[in-house]
């Protein structure tokens, strides 16, 4: 069986040199060829000798999942639809802002007027886990669209090899992805062991060399996970809380009837005792008439009191047949307004990629719903449209 040398973690691709009777400084040599470079032709390895290169070569193989389809929106933003076999496919997002020529430190350049320096550049790439999403949420176009299977180590880290080369840059040139975020299709924490090999090697300084706080894990509460995230590679963590009370979070992240907000909350602070950020991001979809409320507001602050945290409020981005829509400006305005005087810090993200799909909550790629949900998503529709009724 063909080995894929792209999805072996730093210890496994060391252990695995080892058993070729080679030592430990090659594994080093192919993360850099292979994860700094891009490479994936073994004859270009040239600080290898030639049988080593001939072996691999016969026994393993370097691949990233092949590209369907690649769109840029006006923002800037740009998505990959990325085939994963089995008539599957997951999407990567870029999120580029600022100005690329920015240069950390060198402060505004000499005769430019303030209003006119360029912003610092951050370049953020938005990787999927998983094909498709088990987790319903209701919201959710991803997780209306069914579950088919965990993504692979390599089909995971390859979307960050992919992006890299598409962009025209290796890492070892001037970085074009500053920032990863585990926020794209699935559920992160429900493929925990792919997962966290692909995050030692986009931290390790022979593969991608991000820092902890550059490389965040955006999960719906998965408790334990959460706890063995903490102790196995804890980095940034973001948590979709999106309501104030369990009546509601149930309804739209059916996992909290799992994992209710007394035991994630719990989690979140043993989380930070060992985090690279002194918070969680708690993300905050607004959805108008359902959670968007004064009263909502004024009840989120005094359930996360108690945790080192800064909230993340999302407009809602649409997709067909979804029962919900965005809250108006001056919702979102007025929440953020109650969270700030409360002392929390809180952001407002900016939607991009809208114009591609590419936006928050509307990743969907091409997945085969083995769990039938489209079709239980439509009869229950009705239910759910007078759960939001009674709620508003």
């Amino acid at each position: 069986m063909t080995i894929n040398l792209l999805g072996l973690g730093p210890r496994q691709l060391e252990a695995y040199c080892t058993a070729l009777g080679e030592r430990p400084f090659r594994a080093r040599q192919l993360m850099r060829w292979m994860h700094q470079a891009g490479i994936d032709d073994f004859g270009a390895m040239t600080d290898m000798s030639k049988a080593l290169r001939e072996r691999l070569a016969s026994q393993t193989t370097i691949g990233a999942p092949a590209v369907l389809s690649d769109a840029t929106a006006a923002d800037g933003t740009r998505k990959w639809l990325l085939d994963v076999g089995t008539g599957n496919a997951v999407e990567t997002v870029f999120i580029p802002e600022g100005d690329p020529e920015w240069k950390a430190g060198t402060g505004t350049p000499a005769g430019d007027d303030a209003d006119h320096a360029p912003r610092r550049y951050r370049g953020t790439l938005c990787i999927s886990s998983q094909a498709g999403c088990a987790l319903e949420c209701s919201f959710c176009a991803t997780g209306r669209q069914g579950f088919n299977r965990n993504l692979e180590a390599a089909e995971i880290i390859g979307q960050l090899w992919w992006a890299n080369k598409s962009l025209g840059r290796g890492v070892l040139a001037a970085r074009p992805i500053t920032n990863v975020v585990m926020m794209g299709m699935g559920e992160p924490l429900a493929n925990f062991d792919n997962v966290v090999t692909a995050l030692e090697l986009m931290l390790d300084d022979c593969a991608y060399g991000l820092s902890r706080r550059r490389v965040t894990v955006s999960t719906a509460g998965m408790v334990p996970a959460i706890d063995r995230l903490r102790e196995a590679c804890p980095v940034a963590l973001a948590v979709s809380l999106h309501a104030p009370n369990d009546a509601l979070r149930d309804q739209l992240v059916p996992l909290n009837r799992k994992y209710p907000i007394r035991e994630l909350l719990a989690a979140c602070t043993r989380y930070v005792e060992k985090a690279p950020r002194e918070f969680i991001m708690f993300e905050y979809v607004m959805l108008a008439g359902v959670n968007d409320g004064a009263a909502h507001a004024r009840e989120l602050t005094h359930l996360v009191r108690d945790v080192p945290c800064k909230i993340n409020l999302i407009p809602f981005n649409g997709y067909p047949g979804t029962v919900y829509s965005r809250s108006p400006e001056r919702a979102v305005a007025r929440f953020s307004e109650i969270l700030f005087e409360q002392g929390y810090t809180v952001t407002v993200r900016k939607t991009r990629g809208a114009g591609i799909d590419a936006a928050c909550g509307q990743l969907a790629g091409r997945v085969q719903d083995k769990t039938r949900r489209a079709e239980r998503t439509a009869a229950g529709r009705e239910g759910t449209e007078q759960t939001l009724e009674a709620a508003r």
